[in-house]
């Protein structure tokens, strides 16, 4: 005969089975963090791919802890919105271009002075660079956040309308080209006479097919990926910005993470970037006789004409960048 309060007892064990269920289960809730990671490039790209693949290593490397949401193509906002989306806390991580870092630490924008680049290989010396290194320090230190990767994003060329092929520097002059909405893609465009119009990524396509520009720049994977070869004859090769990403954390996500957490996102985010860029590079290397199958007009041009005419109207310290940065970046081998 069970007594009552044998009964009691059972019935109090079993309540604290449950409670101690539930705890567990809402531990294990607690215990995954989920991230949200915002670029605003096509899932076709290296730069979509790799962000997944990041994401779904640093959920593997630290067991499951985090879990990483990408979000491409402007999905979470144009490419000002998801930067400061990182101090509103609407996202946790972004891939986004020096020149959008550089409007919180004008230093840091240095990389896109045109021609300040020999070709891709410089640049990614320069992401190990101890000047790379200071200059993104000065970007966290100013912002809180915190870069842990640079990716090669491609050499930018100039595409043009079939009315307004670019092969010299005096064919920019008076040329409506479209450019990003950052004070650093500038330079080139004004440099040479043309007339600079921002408009955001995301808009481009339909900006050339009505005409509201002549022209754009961008690396040949994007070209390709943006479809803006069938809106655009003129594919120029002038190569004025050898052009990169970052990954950035919030400074908020950064720190609190472990030092442990902090190397395994760090180290991730590089391998995702050294990968990045040895696929653009690879594609960049094959795009050229791709665009001139599909009956596009690509033009050779002399950059060393390009570079005169720009450095003739043109300098650094008119960009706010520091001139020992850039003979700094210059001078390495």
């Amino acid at each position: 005969m069970t007594t009552f309060s044998q009964r009691f007892t059972r019935r109090a064990l079993a309540a604290c089975a449950v409670a101690l269920g539930a705890a567990s289960l809402f531990g294990a809730a607690q215990a995954q963090t989920k991230l949200k990671w915002a670029h605003v490039y096509e899932t076709s790209e290296p730069f979509h791919k790799y962000s997944v693949w990041a994401g779904e290593e640093i959920k593997k490397r630290t067991n499951g802890k985090y879990e990483i949401t990408v979000f491409p193509a402007s999905t979470l906002g144009k490419e000002a919105d998801i930067n400061q989306g990182l101090t509103l806390g609407t996202v946790d991580i972004v891939l986004t271009g020096a020149s959008f870092a550089g409007r919180s630490y004008t230093p840091l924008s240095i990389s896109y002075f045109p021609f300040i680049f020999r070709d891709a290989e410089h640049q990614l010396k320069y992401a190990k660079s101890d000047v790379f290194k200071e200059l993104a320090k000065g970007y966290d230190d100013k912002t809180g956040n915190h870069i842990t990767a640079l990716s090669y994003y491609g050499a930018r060329h100039v595409t043009s309308s079939a009315a307004k092929p670019v092969s010299k520097p005096e064919d920019m002059k008076g040329l409506k080209i479209r450019v990003p909405d950052a004070p650093a893609y500038l330079a080139f465009p004004r440099a040479l006479g043309a007339n600079a119009t921002p408009i955001a990524f995301a808009e481009v396509y339909l900006a050339l097919q009505n005409n509201t520009v002549d022209a754009q720049e961008n690396p040949l994977p994007t070209i390709e990926a943006k479809k803006f070869y069938e809106v655009q004859k003129n594919i120029s090769l002038t190569g004025h910005i050898v052009d990169s990403l970052l990954t950035v954390v919030s400074g908020s996500l950064w720190n609190k993470l472990s030092a442990e957490e902090k190397k395994i996102f760090g180290d991730v985010m590089m391998e995702a970037a050294e990968k990045t860029g040895r696929e653009i590079i690879a594609s960049e290397a094959r795009l050229v006789e791709e665009f001139k199958k599909k009956g596009n007009n690509v033009i050779t041009v002399d950059k060393d004409a390009f570079r005169a005419a720009v450095l003739k109207n043109t300098k650094p310290t008119d960009h706010g960048y520091r001139q020992q940065d850039y003979d700094r970046i210059l001078a390495i081998k």
